[in-house]
């Protein structure tokens, strides 16, 4: 499999990604919504396989001090193959020097993360945008 950090946006199959969130039942994601927030991110990374996306992730970050990992999604017939932890790991060593590397796991994934080495904020906070996500991430 090959990883790519940062490929030129351009050439990714935006509707292909799309796809994927929905497989994952992250609901429907446009394909020109997906790729302007591809944009904005400064760490991209995806895995491919030939020429099939498999997995991806990107980071939401100042540059510096602050970077939050996000749309860390892995295809299901891929899953629990390493894939998750590869990307992961990838876009982690990119933040050497950063002072706080924080991510939100997906309802029910938490036990992923714990297992590749994250720990659980005492005082992270969110504020829910509707009642699903309060009941799926809120204590």
């Amino acid at each position: 499999m090959e990883v790519i950090i940062n490929p030129d946006l351009e050439t990714i199959d935006w509707k292909e990604v799309s796809e994927i969130f929905q497989q994952v039942n992250w609901g429907i994601r446009l394909p020109k919504a997906i790729e302007h927030a591809f944009k904005k991110s400064s760490i991209t990374c995806f895995i491919k396989e030939e020429d099939t996306i498999v997995g991806f992730g990107r980071t939401v970050d100042d540059g510096k001090y602050y970077a939050l990992l996000v749309d860390v999604v892995v295809r299901p017939e891929y899953q629990s193959k390493g894939i998750g932890t590869q990307i992961v790991n990838e876009i982690k060593s990119r933040l050497i020097g950063y002072n706080f590397i924080t991510l939100t796991a997906a309802p029910n994934k938490e036990g992923f993360y714990q297992k590749i080495g994250w720990e659980k904020q005492k005082s992270a906070y969110i504020f829910p945008k509707d009642d699903k996500q309060r009941l799926e991430h809120c204590e």
